[in-house]
């Protein structure tokens, strides 16, 4: 069996975050443009990879994403995407280690990384089918129900909007909620909103301050008892500022800007974080994945995937959850898109995948001919 064409697809479907159109939105990032979270978007883009081979089989796969679309789909079109065609779907590790060596020169992370993240889970998704199984097993792990933990756009900090969408993610049943906050009060605003004892709040704050900065913050959100604090120096890989400010008290997530596996090490070595967050859809697929949970093992840290998708890399990110502990949550945007590609994205605090063979991604083909913004087919 062997690769016949791989159509890239970018989508972008509008949705609704549970504020008034015009509502002022705050302070807003200077990377406004490029942060998927931001309170001025009113669409969410995938980049979905179908490939399909000479027996007409096809799986699915994403590549990273947002603001990046653009630079990841050149990419793939004219350098990743080509390097798999004809080739055998039996040999997909090899040649995914064979294409990762030869486009080496454009580093461990970006644009072609993301290509060929997108490639590789849609090579497990092909493979899983042909071996007759759900990806999840597999790939080793145990079928349960999957509890969600919702990922809130930003409020520009506004502490009443905050309180409020919080609330409505709670009464919803969510019992997790991260925030996309950077002011104290807004988080404070959060805290209330989800008491300690009912549920778990994280923080995820982009890369925004020095170490210094981010310590001093770290010393005021102490006492909120947040889950982790995710992010909070910049740069993203500043493994030593992040073991810094680590050491005062709140508990740190990285790694969705971690690069590649071997950026994700360099966490571990430097004891920088608690909570471990590769990116499917960036730090090199499921492949890379499954190296990143073996190496979080050895070094003790825990493993909570980043998933602010909602094509096949949120299912990829389901199947791979089910190799970790039942108390690890897959994330998803806490919003409502204008219409599903496939029922899963109707979120409620509880995912059971199918279980047919494969990723199980079964798009609506009527809501990406309508949402589609640019596809390519290379075969």
């Amino acid at each position: 069996m062997k690769i016949r064409s791989i159509e890239v697809i970018r989508i972008g479907i509008p949705f609704t975050a549970g504020t008034a159109e015009r509502k002022n939105v705050g302070q807003v990032q200077d990377d406004d443009a490029f942060n998927a979270a931001s309170p001025r978007h009113r669409r969410m883009e995938s980049l979905m990879l179908k490939v399909t081979t000479d027996t007409g089989r096809v799986g699915w796969g994403e590549a990273f994403g947002h603001g990046s679309n653009p630079a990841t789909l050149t990419a793939l079109t004219a350098m990743v995407a080509p390097l798999f065609i004809g080739t055998a779907l039996a040999d997909h590790l090899h040649t995914l280690e064979v294409a990762r060596r030869a486009l080496h020169g454009f580093g461990s992370t970006g644009p072609v990384v993301y290509a060929l993240s997108g490639i590789d889970i849609a090579l497990w998704d092909l493979a899983a089918q042909v071996a007759g199984q759900p990806l999840y097993q597999f790939l080793g792990g145990t079928a349960r129900p999957l509890e969600l933990y919702a990922s809130l756009v930003s409020y520009g900090g506004d502490p009443e909007e905050v309180y409020r969408q919080v609330s409505r993610a709670r009464v919803q049943g969510f019992r997790k909620i991260k925030l996309h906050e950077t002011r104290f009060e807004a988080i404070a605003a959060a805290r209330e909103a989800l008491p300690i004892a009912e549920g778990q709040l994280m923080v995820d704050v982009n890369c925004p301050w020095t170490v210094d900065e981010a310590a001093r913050m770290a010393d005021r959100l102490s006492k909120l008892q947040l889950t982790w604090l995710e992010e909070p120096v910049w740069p993203p890989d500043d493994a030593h500022g992040l073991a810094a400010v680590r050491r005062h008290g709140v508990p740190l997530s990285a790694g969705e800007n971690a690069a590649g596996v071997n950026g994700l090490r360099a966490l571990f070595e430097q004891n920088a974080i608690d909570v471990a967050q590769p990116s499917v859809a960036k730090v090199g697929g499921i492949g890379a994945m499954l190296e990143v949970f073996r190496l979080a093992r050895r070094y003790d840290v825990k493993v909570v995937p980043h998933c602010f998708y909602f094509g096949p890399g949120l299912l990829a990110v389901a199947h791979l959850c089910t190799l970790l502990p039942a108390d690890v949550a897959v994330e998803v945007p806490f919003i409502e898109f204008e219409q599903l590609l496939f029922p899963a994205l109707d979120f409620k605090p509880q995912l059971l995948l199918d279980d047919v063979p494969g990723l199980g991604f079964r798009p609506d083909e009527t809501v990406i001919e309508r949402y589609c913004m640019e596809r390519a087919l290379i075969a």
